[in-house]
């Protein structure tokens, strides 16, 4: 199969004037969308980017945020999207951490972005997408001098290139670069048109963030599949059903947070949702009166879960549509992720020993599958930790598989977080809590929370008084956020087994008791 770009370049040829993308009033046909990701490549080049280079972008959706992801690859490059929730020194360490030459960013940041000018150790350009008022590059006069660029080869991209590089927090605090070929994508792709039915006249919305992997791969499949995509700059629920009504999207991939936003807001009522035939969800899992109220809102639309990493280039299980029936024959499905999509192998084994447990038991999901990523950028220690003999890559989710083969998350080997769809790793956030004067030691788990799913809780210990309100906004200054703990303990001890390990579950018992599962 051809790189990516070269899809684009098929798809130019063979449709040039379809709409590509839609963003607000703009509509840019594939020709125009093809003659664009030239532009961006040659700019890139001018700038010095070459084969293996990476370039960072902080911004929110947008059309310029896909030309340069396919502008990249185009001259062998790699783009580096950075999650525009973090912290502005956590920016900093992914930016230096990519080596990027060049640094794109929309307007929106550009308080972060003088915070850390100074820092960025690799980066030759910076660029500002919109805006004015700045001493930066200005994005439309940079790409607009290249206006008369030839045509770029890329035939000779081989799908084992980097085609993009996503950061996912380690449980040391610190990201890591997940780096996913061409090849990993398109070894997922042709599913869309398998399992998902996306083809022909459809319209696909690209509402989840681009430094996420559903929002990143949701931007590709449009140009793979050669159909319309509707790029949302933020994830607005009455944005969202507003732009479904207008330009007829028929297929859509949301958080269960927006799904339970959605039905709240009168303006999401008053929409008419009608064209939408398929409703993906996942990154976070749902709670069954979420799916109901979405199901009742949505009485033409089918519904399908799916579960994967970003190491697995996204959905690696999938709940079918059919399994989507509240009281019907087999209900306990609803509670679960689904099965395997086709090319995908799973099996449940022994956190320790790494061996194969018994049908039914849980233990850690290991996944083989071509959509397993290539490695963690700069980290071979990692890597190999996590990518096995034969391509089995270690999830750090614990689970178990039925009888009729369908998975069942049960809990996280990692103690990761999940809250609105955004991972968070405790050890980073009690790194920060740590950090304070007056705290001598900390836990941070997951508690449930009916908006979210589940927030942070610290439970800490204290040398002298400090005030809940006062430690939460010290975390605010040092984190995302989003990762920040929503509330504060204090305890005279933090319980540890005799090595020193936190007895993490023993905290979060408590707090789950009478949950379906240990995690929401």
């Amino acid at each position: 199969m051809p790189g990516l770009t070269e899809v684009l370049r098929d798809r130019a040829r063979q449709q040039p004037d379809r709409v590509a993308f839609v963003a607000d009033d703009i509509k840019i046909t594939y020709q125009e969308f093809d003659r664009r990701a030239d532009r961006a490549a040659a700019a890139l080049a001018a700038a010095g980017v070459g084969q293996g280079d990476r370039v960072a972008i902080l911004d929110k959706n947008s059309i310029e945020y896909v030309e340069q992801l396919f502008g990249a690859a185009r001259i062998g490059a790699v783009q580096v999207p950075v999650n525009y929730r973090l912290a502005p020194d956590e920016v900093a360490y992914i930016v230096n951490n990519a080596q990027a030459k060049v640094f794109i960013v929309g307007p929106d940041f550009l308080p972060v972005l003088d915070a850390i000018a100074e820092k960025l150790q690799h980066t030759t350009h910076v660029v500002v997408a919109g805006g004015s008022g700045h001493a930066y590059l200005d994005y439309a006069a940079w790409v607009g001098a290249h206006e008369d660029a030839p045509s770029i080869d890329d035939g000779a991209i081989e799908t084992t290139n980097t085609f993009v590089q996503l950061y996912s927090s380690g449980t040391t605090g610190l990201p890591k670069g997940v780096m996913l070929s061409h090849g990993n994508f398109t070894a997922v792709l042709p599913l869309t048109n398998e399992i998902w039915g996306v083809g022909g006249d459809d319209v696909m919305m690209v509402a989840m963030p681009m430094y996420h992997v559903a929002g990143c791969a949701l931007a590709v499949i449009v140009i793979f599949d050669g159909i319309t995509g509707v790029i949302m700059r933020e994830p607005d629920p009455v944005g969202i059903a507003k732009a479904i009504e207008r330009d007829r999207v028929t297929h859509v991939f949301l958080v269960p947070v927006l799904l339970q936003f959605m039905q709240l807001m009168p303006e999401v009522a008053e929409a008419d949702m009608s064209s939408l035939r398929l409703l993906l969800y996942g990154a976070s899992p749902i709670s069954e009166d979420v799916l109901r109220g979405a199901m009742k809102m949505l009485p033409g639309t089918e519904f399908m879960q799916v579960y994967g990493l970003t190491e697995t280039t996204g959905a690696i299980v999938t709940l079918p549509p059919e399994d989507h029936v509240p009281g019907g024959p087999n209900p306990q499905r609803l509670r679960s992720a689904g099965i395997p999509n086709p090319g995908c192998n799973l099996k449940i084994v022994d956190p320790a020993t790494l061996e194969e447990v018994p049908l039914g038991q849980v233990g850690e999901i290991l996944c083989q599958t071509p959509q397993n990523m290539q490695g963690y950028w700069g980290m071979p220690e990692a890597t190999s930790s996590a990518l096995l003999e034969d391509n089995w890559f270690r999830t750090g989710d614990a689970g178990y598989l039925d009888e009729d083969g369908y998975l069942f998350i049960h809990d996280r080997v990692k103690d990761m977080i999940i809250s609105g769809g955004e991972n968070i790793y405790p050890a980073e956030v009690e790194n920060a809590v740590m950090s304070h004067p007056a705290v001598t030691d900390c836990a941070v788990i997951g508690i449930p929370d009916t908006k979210w799913g589940e927030t942070p809780k610290a439970i800490v210990v204290l040398s002298e008084d400090v005030s809940e309100e006062d430690l939460i906004a010290y975390c605010r200054e040092r984190l995302a956020h989003f990762k920040c703990p929503t509330s504060i303990e204090r305890r005279d001890a933090i319980p540890r087994n005799p090595t020193g390990k936190i007895l993490k579950r023993e905290l979060r018992a408590p707090y789950w008791e009478g949950q379906d599962r240990a995690v929401h």
